[in-house]
């Protein structure tokens, strides 16, 4: 399959809010390093190589970048790394962002944001982005305690203009319920692939019957998590890829976004190579045998 000028249009649409994205948007967390994400000796990646992927990006159909102010290194902000690559911001084009968690200045993880701090985190993304809005926050959370201060404070700053719709990040679905009675919930973005939690297939379900988006985090690292995609691959995905002509990580995604029309995927890079495969994957229409297949290994593997 060649990859190069296959759009992130070939992998469907869905609706954030009124806001249409196309299925395979982009994740902006390994844009400012090379190697595992949030590693305090990393290597900060080549500036010009940043600004570069997230205008190929673009200029490949991706119309939806997940970011957060919390996704920097030592010299390289993942946000306004985007300010500088896609100001002034093309019309369709839709920022998600997180706040919950923070770090200061030497990288080091600080305590999750009280309601009354989530208001400077929305401020500090609006600078770094050069906006008066974002268009998607994501709250996200750690552990299961009741999000209902900490969302209706975000409630507050999109009833102020300053948020234009609400998501929800590494939760359960006690906390969709609960955030649902506070204001409207656009997507969850959860961790998610192959071999993914029963828990979390379930909640997939729960939010394609309710109409809100699933954006799976780690679809291709899987349990390499921040350290990007291991090399474990079992050999049903490799032979897949193989009759395929294309990579493992294609296989991946592919299955992922076949798991329902809600599924958006947001796969992260640093290369071009990469970034036109990742596209490319939008593509990829697996057969009923090969779904089979790496639905047998999913449920093997959870």
């Amino acid at each position: 399959m060649t990859s190069q000028m296959i759009s992130a249009a070939e992998s469907g649409s869905w609706k954030l809010g009124e806001r249409t994205v196309n299925r395979i948007g982009f994740g902006a967390m390994r844009l400012t390093q090379h190697g595992e994400a949030f590693a305090p000796d990393a290597v900060p990646r080549d500036r010009d190589q940043a600004v570069g992927v997230l205008r190929r990006a673009v200029e490949l159909g991706v119309n939806h970048i997940d970011t957060a102010a919390f996704y920097f290194s030592s010299l390289r902000s993942a946000n306004e790394l985007i300010n500088r690559a896609l100001a002034p911001y093309p019309d369709d084009l839709v920022i998600t962002t997180k706040v919950g968690p923070g770090r200061d200045s030497s990288g080091n993880w600080l305590p999750h944001a009280t309601p009354g701090q989530l208001r400077g985190q929305v401020e500090e993304n609006l600078r770094q982005l050069g906006r008066d809005h974002l268009d998607v926050v994501n709250l996200r959370i750690v552990g299961t305690d009741s999000i209902a201060e900490r969302f209706a404070a975000l409630a507050e700053l999109r009833d102020a203009g300053l948020i234009r719709h609400l998501g929800l990040s590494n939760v359960r679905p006690h906390h969709l319920a609960e955030a649902q009675t506070i204001a409207p919930v656009v997507c969850v973005q959860n961790m998610y692939g192959i071999g993914a939690s029963p828990e979390q297939e379930e909640f997939l379900r729960i939010c394609g019957e309710q109409q809100v988006a699933f954006v799976p985090f780690y679809s291709i690292a899987g349990r390499g998590r921040t350290a990007g995609a291991s090399t474990g691959d079992s050999g049903e995905v490799h032979a897949i890829a193989r009759a395929r002509g294309v990579s493992t990580a294609q296989v991946r995604l592919a299955w992922t976004l076949h798991r329902g029309p809600h599924v958006l995927a947001i796969p992260g890079t640093g290369d071009l190579d990469h970034l036109a495969q990742n596209v490319a994957a939008g593509s990829l229409r697996l057969s009923e045998d090969e779904l089979a297949v790496l639905d047998s290994l999913h449920h093997e593997s959870a």
